[in-house]
């Protein structure tokens, strides 16, 4: 199977990346923190804001933001160092990592949160806590708990869109089946890097989403229905005459004919 081709331009990316054969690459909590003090570093560096993050045993969750086109080069510097600390404790040789990295860049808003509430739902998956936040190498157990926190970090969604009370309940909600599969939607859908723009194709135009509007109950299920489709909360306000409150409140508050909440 050919290898799906990185975005490397500015914007939101989600990184994965695994141990050689399913190996723990993370054996102690001081192996975990100091992964975490290199992505500090390198972030400082290359301007990149760390949005979350969840560290596994074998492999570890990243949600970035690039300000330029230099994702490769993050991470080329933050898994370089990090295998070389690990394999100069262990007294190893040879690659630490299992191929490359795997990477999606974020296209919508809706992926952007939902991916949040995916990441922070790993160790729960994994049965190694039993609520968003209780799991020690997340960024919400640190905002949770009150810890000191890493600097580039500090213009992170979790903080500036969220008190800690909003963000509990945010990543309360148990993450479904649903959400599983439009988040496989969205990594499938086929993107394109034009110069510097990304062009993805949007299912439908908003005329069309919004053509019939038998009711209020079923606007709000079609305004999330086109967000989910990638569309922002300003152009659903913008096209329907509403405000973007409200517009935001309809798709935080969720709808039980939508299947999922936010």
């Amino acid at each position: 199977m050919p290898t799906r081709p990185r975005i490397n331009i500015a914007g939101y990316h989600h990184i994965i990346n695994r141990g050689v054969d399913q190996m723990n690459v993370f054996r102690h909590n001081e192996d975990k923190d100091m992964f975490l003090q290199i992505v500090n570093k390198t972030a400082m560096i290359h301007k990149v804001v760390l949005h979350d993050y969840c560290l596994m045993d074998n492999h570890y969750h990243l949600l970035i933001e690039t300000q330029t086109d230099n994702l490769s080069a993050f991470m080329r510097f933050v898994n370089a160092n990090y295998a070389q600390y690990f394999n100069k404790k262990t007294k190893r040789t040879g690659h630490l990592w299992q191929n490359r990295y795997k990477s999606r860049y974020i296209t919508s808003e809706p992926y952007l949160y939902t991916l949040i509430r995916y990441i922070e739902y790993n160790p729960i998956e994994a049965g190694l806590s039993t609520k968003a936040g209780e799991y020690h190498y997340t960024l919400a157990h640190l905002i949770f708990n009150s810890k000191d926190f890493y600097p580039c970090t500090k213009e992170s969604i979790l903080f500036r869109e969220y008190d800690v009370e909003s963000l509990s309940g945010f990543l309360g909600v148990e993450f479904s089946q649903e959400d599983l599969t439009f988040l496989q939607q969205e990594q499938n859908k086929k993107i394109e890097k034009k110069e510097d723009m990304i062009i993805l194709s949007k299912s439908k135009l908003l005329e069309e989403h919004f053509s019939k509007i038998p009711s209020k109950k079923e606007r709000n299920c079609i305004i999330y229905s086109a967000y989910l489709d990638g569309y922002s909360q300003i152009e659903i306000a913008n096209y329907l005459g509403l405000s973007k409150s409200l517009i935001s409140k309809v798709i935080k508050s969720g709808d039980s004919t939508a299947g999922v909440w936010f």
